[in-house]
């Protein structure tokens, strides 16, 4: 036997013995019938469901799991099957980990790292890492002989957008240098080996939630993850045989895994390899799973990633603020005629940073193209939001003349001036929109009265101006929507219809967004779709869109809607803000946010709805949908419109309620539609709320029944 397969099987057994232990103590203490749960998901053990079926509920279940993981080790000197005994490994460490929340709670509370990573979670990551925004996922393994050669690799990860989990004690060696979280996509899993487990299971679910992979096929499974989750293993330090069980796990599932000690004669190309100079760690990685990463060079001193988009700066770490509440903001991208705008040329109107702690801010981008025209400019305005944020030290927030932009004492410290912020937003116009803008001009006002001025006599004119042409953009009033495929890279087999009053349903991408992407890049995701062959105009099915939904998804899907919940509703990739399902006592629909943990009163959490579509997936009676599509006349236009809308949770409920209203009463003449809407400080109970709606007086109860 090699000496690779040696330490594998050497591994793999000594995790199934320790598995098939801790399962019989745990049966002893607590009975076969102890209920057992990772938490916040719809999927039971992940990799045992996505593998085999089988759905564990209870610590009896885990018997038959602890055979099957045993029957995966043949101890055959034969490395295909050495790779089924690191599977083995992987549901090993699934077990021992999820024994750990048999008797509830959160057993990583008091600890650095965070265990289990939830479905909410993963549906979040699924719009960035479609867009490239999160390139690829790494995994940083053991303990280095030298903490600043993880430090620096980690650090290299975080810069390039890697999204990069941590097992083991390198988690204290990387806090040294590292600010972790998963907000800026350095997160620590736990100092057990067994941890990694917990990024297995992002991947597996992502084939579950994205790839419609059936549980069961295992076939599927391996393939999925191959091909479609951009993930790769580094260890540091000595490996022992457990270590080197879980890599084999890895590569199995697509991953290839790079080492920091000389293997020899014992790599496998491709897949196992050396790298003992951590000069070439990060380099070696993207390269062997075939990620290409867009560097954009910026002139200034603090790092500029993606990974920094969810930074949170606390007052005590504040060095400046700019804030609305306090002080007069606007954001505002205009067009120009090309004489009208000189190319790079930055006007700073007001103090620095260093010259006063609060700030008003004016950012005003003037753009000229011959291929621009006036609708992208809100388009080009939304991104301020994310280019702000990553910059290292920089937390953005709001839109508009609502902006709160806060600077950490860091990056004051590293020479972060306001002249940085207008080349940050030159470079990125440039290069982003770089098909439709020539040139790009930035003026940044900070002094007070000026910016007063300017917010109100420009920028709130030119927003009036905007939302009076987008009202009017219906889905009656143009001539064409438009497919959104970005999410194919997880889902093959989904496609959105993006049209005027439908955003996608990951809440990113508007039909001006879409309209902007296809002149950006005619061969691009969005294709438009000519109106054509109107079929019913009560649900929105046209020819058309049917043609162009079958060629888009290669025939997966040939029949879409656009308004109905019931008849061929519109497919989801998994990556939804919200979902919407029937609640079958009212008649009424339920929408969930996935922000939301608890029960609704269909008698599924967020999980377990969403589980019931995306992929690519059509079933009827439930969709994934975008925030704002809720308050959309279209929303369910087919089943009676958003008088269906029966409970939402609180939250959800009171961000929507100032357009669900103003839409209800346009409709329907209805004052504070809202009000009627159940959310969970009412009830979670279908009984309770069909009573409580009785009372309110809901117009639900005066419709159709649905089923």
């Amino acid at each position: 036997m090699s000496v690779l397969t040696d330490l594998i099987y050497g591994g793999s057994n000594a995790v199934a013995g320790l598995t098939e232990g801790a399962v019989n103590d745990a049966i002893a203490k607590y009975g076969a019938d102890k209920e057992i749960a990772f938490p916040d998901t719809a999927y039971f053990f992940p990799t045992i469901y996505a593998a085999t079926g089988v759905k564990v509920k209870t610590l009896g279940d885990l018997v038959a799991c602890v055979g099957v993981l045993k029957s995966l080790i043949t101890n055959q000197e034969d490395l295909g099957q050495a790779l089924n005994a690191g599977l083995a490994t992987a549901v090993g460490a699934e077990i021992l980990e999820g024994l750990k929340y048999v008797e509830g709670g959160n057993p990583y509370e008091d600890e650095t790292g965070i265990g289990f990573v939830p479905d909410p979670i993963i549906r979040s990551l699924g719009v960035p890492l479609v867009t490239g925004d999160i390139p690829g996922v790494a995994v940083v393994l053991g303990k280095a002989d030298n903490a600043a050669d993880v430090i620096k690799v980690v650090k290299d990860y975080q810069s390039k957008g890697i999204m990069t989990f941590l097992v083991g004690e390198c988690i204290d060696q990387v806090a040294e240098g590292v600010k972790m979280g998963l907000e800026l996509r350095v997160i620590p899993l736990g100092y057990d080996v067994t941890a990694v487990i917990h990024v297995v299971t992002v991947a597996v679910r992502a084939a579950l939630i994205f790839g419609n992979v059936q549980p069961g096929d295992l076939a599927g499974l391996l393939d999925y993850t191959k091909k479609r989750v951009p993930a790769f293993v580094n260890t540091f330090g000595a490996i022992g045989p457990v270590e080197v069980s879980a890599g084999a796990g890895a590569i199995a599932l697509g991953f290839p895994v790079i080492v920091d000690i000389d293997l020899g004669e014992n790599q496998v190309p491709g897949a196992l390899v050396s790298v003992c100079d951590h000069n070439e760690t990060v380099k070696t990685s993207l390269e062997l799973r075939e990620i290409k990463i867009k560097v954009t060079e910026l002139p200034i001193p603090v790092a500029f990633a993606a990974a920094f988009e969810g930074e949170i700066i606390r007052k005590a770490d504040m060095h400046n603020e700019m804030w609305s509440s306090k002080n007069p903001t606007a954001e505002l991208v205009v067009m120009k005629e090309l004489h009208e705008v000189e190319d790079h040329k930055i006007t700073i109107i007001g103090p620095d940073f260093s010259d006063a702690k609060e700030l008003a801010l004016v950012t005003f981008v003037e753009v000229a193209g011959k291929k621009m025209q006036v609708d992208f400019e809100s388009v080009i305005e939304r991104k301020f939001h994310a280019w702000f944020n990553y910059m290292e030290g920089v937390m953005h927030t709001g839109q508009r003349n609502q902006v709160r932009v806060r600077v950490s004492n860091a990056a004051f410290d590293a020479g972060l001036r306001l002249k940085d912020f207008a080349e940050v937003l030159y470079v990125m116009v440039k290069n982003e929109f770089e098909a439709v803008v020539d040139k790009c001009q930035v003026t940044i006002i900070t002094e007070a009265t000026e910016a007063g001025k300017f917010r109100d006599e420009i920028a709130m004119p030119r927003y009036a101006q905007r939302d009076d042409r987008l009202a009017s953009m219906t889905d009656e009033a143009v001539d064409r929507y438009y497919t959104c495929i970005l999410c194919q890279s997880f889902a093959p087999a989904h496609c959105c219809v993006v049209t005027p009053e439908r955003l996608g349903l990951c809440g990113a991408v508007s039909w001006l967004d879409a309209k902007a992407t296809n002149e950006l890049d005619p061969n691009g995701p969005c294709q438009p779709i000519l109106k054509k062959g109107l079929i019913d105009e009560r649900t929105g099915r046209y020819e058309e869109v049917n043609r162009m939904i079958a060629e888009a998804t290669h025939g997966a899907v040939e029949n879409v809607t656009l308004y109905s919940i019931l008849e061929d509703p519109m497919t989801s990739c998994g990556c939804f803000e919200c979902i919407c399902g029937i609640e079958a006592v009212s008649s009424g629909v339920i929408v969930v946010n996935r922000e939301y943990k608890g029960m609704t009163p269909a008698g599924m959490t967020f999980g377990e709805l969403a589980s019931c579509t995306g992929g690519g997936v059509q079933t009827p009676g439930f969709m994934g949908h975008g925030r704002h599509f809720i308050a959309s006349k279209k929303f369910l236009a087919a089943e009676g419109g958003i008088e269906r809308i029966v409970w939402m949770p609180k939250e959800l409920k009171d961000d929507v309620a100032e357009r669900l209203n103003k839409t209800a009463k346009e409709l329907y003449g209805i004052e504070n539609f809202t009000d009627l809407v159940a959310d969970e400080t009412v009830t979670c109970d279908a009984e309770e709320l069909y009573s409580w709606l009785t009372e309110k007086g809901h117009p639900v109860l005066n419709l159709e029944p649905l089923m």
